[in-house]
């Protein structure tokens, strides 16, 4: 009031519309005979209701036992008993061209199956360093999520989570999250409400043909680690820049992507045997991690929209006429700088 402009908008700016209520739609399947449910975080984000609608149809309202935004996955809980529960698989005795059912409710129609085969195993998204995937050609599409996949047994070995999409609609490309992973985070969830996380203190990096070679590695098989957290539990252990993470507990590092997951699953605080590759040969060190503490917005944040791929910036660059490559972490620490890369031809 007593602004020039305040008449003009109380008399035709358009009223200030009410908020209103937005329902989603999803999918879920029941673990145990008492009620809890699996489902994906991004389908219950920022719910204030939660009803679940069983193939009899009978409704619940359910309890939100816990929600882990890094996985995608939540566990629900309702008030019944004796109800049908699916049989779990064993992920990883699939095989690549094995074929897989999907069950869901794709654009809210219920109880929709589709089928397809199992294309890739182990498949890391952008962002995505807690999850394995498993890739599949199954259709789906919105109101799929949360769904359970079934091999050719009948058991469930993942969860149908995400699809990659030009257009945002199916393209013959999806995502499931293991079940083994999933149920390590449900009981988590359904114990302390949270996902607790074993964190080394480490920056790493993926560890080329060339790399590996340099360091005298038969194969590029591991993490390299770039640098170390002063004080964190790596540098309390000894690991440096320049070491290679070749195992955690007896498991190969085959990825990069594969040691944050390994030591996610590892309890904080638990003593862990991680073999590394140092001078040419390898050694074990016993670390301690401590708990990834990072602030995980993205269970509030997801959307349950399709992956978008990247763009490349249509930017034209003129050629400088140099062949670069990174520069090797020992390299870094002899001459005392953080970043650089090195030249390799001219």
């Amino acid at each position: 009031p007593g602004d020039p402009f305040f008449e003009f908008f109380r008399r035709f700016a358009p009223p200030q519309q009410q908020r209103e209520e937005a329902v989603s739609l999803g999918s879920g399947f029941i673990i145990s005979p008492d009620g809890y449910i699996l489902t994906n975080a991004h389908v219950v984000a920022r719910g204030d209701e939660i009803t679940v609608k069983l193939n009899d149809k009978r409704e619940y309202k359910a309890r939100l036992i816990g929600a882990d935004g890094r996985t995608d996955v939540a566990l629900l809980k309702i008030d019944a008993h004796n109800l049908p529960a699916v049989e779990l698989g064993n992920p990883n005795t699939l095989r690549v061209g094995e074929w897989v059912l999907a069950i869901g409710s794709p654009f809210g129609f219920d109880n929709t199956v589709t089928s397809g085969i199992v294309s890739a195993k182990g498949r890391q998204l952008p962002d995505e360093n807690y999850v394995p995937f498993i890739q599949t050609d199954v259709a789906v599409n919105p109101g799929n999520s949360g769904g359970p996949l079934f091999d050719m047994d009948g058991k469930v070995v993942g969860i149908n989570s995400q699809i990659y999409s030009r257009s945002g609609g199916f393209m013959g490309i999806s995502f499931a999250i293991p079940i083994d992973v999933a149920m390590q985070v449900a009981d988590q969830l359904k114990q302390n409400g949270r996902v607790s996380r074993g964190r080394l203190g480490v920056q790493i990096q993926d560890l080329t043909k060339d790399l590996a070679a340099s360091f005298g590695l038969k194969s590029p098989s591991g993490a390299l680690v770039n640098s170390v957290e002063a004080g964190g539990p790596a540098d309390k252990a000894g690991i440096g820049a320049g070491d290679i993470v070749l195992a955690v507990n007896g498991q190969a590092i085959k990825e990069t992507s594969d040691l944050p997951r390994l030591i996610g699953a590892v309890k904080p605080g638990q003593a862990t045997r991680i073999e590394i590759w140092r001078n040419q040969a390898s050694r074990t060190v016993t670390v301690v991690p401590d708990e990834l503490r990072e602030a995980d917005a993205r269970s509030a944040q997801r959307e349950a929209q399709p992956k978008q791929p990247a763009r490349p910036a249509q930017q034209q660059i003129a050629p400088v006429g140099l062949v670069l490559a990174d520069a090797p972490p020992q390299l870094l620490q002899r001459l005392g700088i953080r970043f650089g890369l090195v030249v390799q031809r001219a």
